[in-house]
């Protein structure tokens, strides 16, 4: 900012005039600066407000320092003035003058009283232009920090307490109270702690700044949102899990309606894997048979209880039933079709064999084999093994093989006298 330490040579008065030039302007410069800070709205909220924590204490710092910089100021105004007064009185100051002006202007010619412990501190104009700045940046630093977190917070926070408010008369409608559902707990939860929040924001903001790495800037950093961004995705969740309740009061009829189905479907499915295993026990012999499980009552009783909470409005309790019971009447339904499977299995096996015992039959006769002794005996040994009662699987399928060779050797041509001999 300008020549620092003894004041050297004598200057000129080409080198007096510029230095009062650039001194006027510092002046200005500064003047400017500290009317800004002490117009600033950081500031003059900062004056009213009931301060905590350190903002209190720091606010209590910048006060002073505030006070010091003027007290600073008016000794800078002064000591420049005199400084134009000497230079003002000839056009082409003499020696005397120029020696005058130069420990003015470069040497420690300030003194200011009473600003500290010790009782007086004194400054060259230069030095005490750069001792101003640094006042001026640590107040500027506190105000233009603490009113970035009141402008950027408590705002942010009344926008979230208004969309908790309609939250809260949202989730009382359909019956989701606090002490009765978790997100009525939640609900509590994040209306305190956003009346916390706005209440520390509002008396102690700076314990609400992040400070950016590095940076020397006053005000360099941005809002700390950690504790209001919490709140804020709280409030989602909880207000997403209200609307799927709403969501439960609009199709929980339909929904109803489709589990009763869904169970409807698989108690009879059940039936008739219970009646396939009476007819596969009568018809199939040697066959292990799966037991068939009973109805499924407990879900029926779960789902008379969804009924009951529909007819008491309780769609807070009726939401998570609802989703627990349609994926356990579809896991229920899936169990019976496996089962009905799982028993008719011999009797599919049967049909199988039957069906190819047939197709051979045809296809040896498409060939002009139909009277063939052998082929005669063994479909009729194969057929009455398979159409009879019980059957026995395993010995009916060796007898359908033996056809389903001799039938091959037949259609390859070999005779009937080495084909007997097997």
């Amino acid at each position: 900012m300008g020549v620092t330490g003894p004041p050297g040579p004598v200057m000129d008065r080409d080198e007096v005039d510029r230095a009062l030039a650039r001194l006027g302007a510092e002046h200005k410069a500064v003047e400017d600066s500290l009317l800004a800070l002490q117009d600033h709205a950081g500031r003059r909220l900062l004056e009213g407000a009931e301060l905590t924590g350190t903002t209190k204490d720091r606010w209590a710092t910048t006060e002073q320092t505030i006070t010091l910089l003027w007290t600073y100021f008016d000794a800078y105004t002064a000591a420049l003035n005199e400084a134009r007064e000497v230079r003002a009185r000839r056009r082409w100051p003499g020696r005397e003058e120029l020696a005058e002006l130069t420990e003015r202007l470069r040497g420690e010619s300030v003194t200011v009283s009473g600003t500290s412990a010790k009782l007086a501190e004194r400054f060259t104009l230069e030095r005490l232009v750069d001792r101003m700045n640094e006042l001026y940046a640590d107040s500027l630093d506190m105000v233009v920090t603490a009113d970035a977190v009141w402008s950027a917070l408590p705002a942010r926070i009344d926008l979230l307490a208004a969309e908790l408010h309609r939250t809260r008369s949202l989730a009382h409608s359909v019956g989701v109270r606090p002490g009765e559902h978790p997100a009525g707990d939640e609900l509590e939860s994040i209306t305190h702690e956003l009346t916390t929040l706005r209440a520390q924001v509002v008396t102690d903001p700076l314990a609400f700044w992040r400070p950016a790495m590095g940076s020397s800037a006053p005000g360099g950093g941005r809002p700390d949102t950690d504790r209001y961004d919490r709140a804020a995705r709280a409030l989602e969740d909880v207000r997403r899990e209200i609307e799927a309740v709403l969501q439960v009061r609009q199709d929980s009829e339909t929904r109803l309606l489709r589990l009763r189905d869904v169970l409807s479907r698989a108690d009879r499915t059940l039936a008739e894997a219970r009646a396939a295993r009476g007819e596969v026990l009568a018809k199939i012999a040697a066959s292990e048979v799966p037991a068939v499980s009973g109805p499924p009552t407990a879900l029926q009783e779960r789902l008379a209880t969804a009924a009951e909470y529909r007819r008491h409005a309780q769609w807070h309790r009726l939401s998570p039933l609802l989703e627990a019971l349609e994926r356990e009447a579809e896991e229920e339904l899936l169990r019976a079709r496996e089962q009905l499977t799982a028993v008719t299995a011999p009797l599919a096996v049967r049909a199988e064999l039957r069906g190819r015992l047939d197709a051979y039959k045809a296809k040896v006769a498409r060939h002009g084999l139909a009277e063939d002794p052998l082929l005669i005996e063994r479909y009729d040994v194969a057929r009455r093994m398979l159409w009879s009662a019980p059957c026995d699987l395993r010995v009916a399928e060796q007898a359908v093989l033996r056809y389903q060779q001799a039938a091959a050797e037949a259609l390859s041509g070999s005779g009937p006298a080495d084909r007997r001999g097997m």
